[in-house]
């Protein structure tokens, strides 16, 4: 098996069926998707199970129990065998040549660890004309401290060269902290200025209580997780908040 498609979802029945279809739809056939449930009380599974009848390299398991998103991140990377590991939510899409060209571009550079640019569309599919473009060359510290400029739905990484990862049981950010575990164990993740993913954006919350609650996060994931001390924490924690508002680590385009 070439790639392994993450794809942990939660009643997400209204787009699942469109973000398998983008997977089907690669120029890159040998592929599997493992798709994890944490326990969806909407029409999830029914979708899922209409895939994997038509496709057996199409996988369907149930969390035993709401898990949150790490758990079944975690457990549909337990259950993958593709070299390759990437990553779909299962509300986000990719172009059809996402797996072709990323691994092109990864063999060419010598890359264990990758990721695209990808732009944004709202919940009913209206392109919001925004393009988030990564750096070149991203690691453990640019990674800190410039607001995670890794998109998950463009992620992929060389699991024969890397092995598998838990992610880290945190509700928010879980993401972001299975990248800097990932950079600890290679250099750089590399990035492609193509886009290649598109990411669905929800409705947002109140502004101001929405960065209060993203700074608890960020606080949990240095000092919690990567296990950095107070001053340190503190410090990574308002370089984030600085970097996020002036918008430095990413190019954001408007197209």
């Amino acid at each position: 098996m070439l790639v392994s498609v993450i794809m942990p979802t939660y009643n997400c029945g209204k787009y699942l069926g469109q973000s398998i279809e983008s997977v089907v739809s690669q120029t890159v056939g040998d592929w599997e998707i493992q798709i994890v449930d944490d326990c969806s009380t909407d029409h999830t599974a029914e979708v899922a199970k209409n895939y994997i009848r038509k496709y057996p390299n199409i996988h369907y398991y149930c969390l035993p129990k709401n898990s949150g998103p790490a758990a079944a991140r975690t457990e549909a990377m337990k259950r993958a065998s593709g070299k390759y590991i990437a990553f779909l939510d299962s509300d986000d899409l990719w172009m059809p040549e996402k797996l072709e060209k990323q691994i092109t571009f990864m063999e060419k550079e010598g890359a264990e660890f990758s990721c695209t640019a990808y732009r944004q569309i709202d919940e009913e599919g209206n392109d919001l004309h925004k393009v988030i473009v990564p750096p070149k060359k991203i690691n453990y510290k640019k990674c800190v401290y410039f607001s995670n400029p890794i998109g998950n739905l463009t992620v992929m990484y060389d699991q024969e060269a890397l092995g598998k990862f838990r992610v880290p049981d945190i509700k928010k950010r879980n993401d972001f902290a299975l990248w800097l575990q990932v950079l600890k164990k290679t250099e750089y993740c590399f990035g492609m200025e193509e886009v290649l993913g598109i990411y669905r954006k929800g409705r947002a919350g109140s502004v101001s209580s929405k960065k209060l609650s993203q700074a608890k996060y960020h606080w949990q994931l240095y000092h919690e997780i990567e296990g950095h001390n107070v001053f340190r924490s503190i410090f990574e924690v308002g370089c984030w908040g600085i970097t996020k508002g002036i918008g430095i680590g990413v190019d954001k385009r408007e197209m």
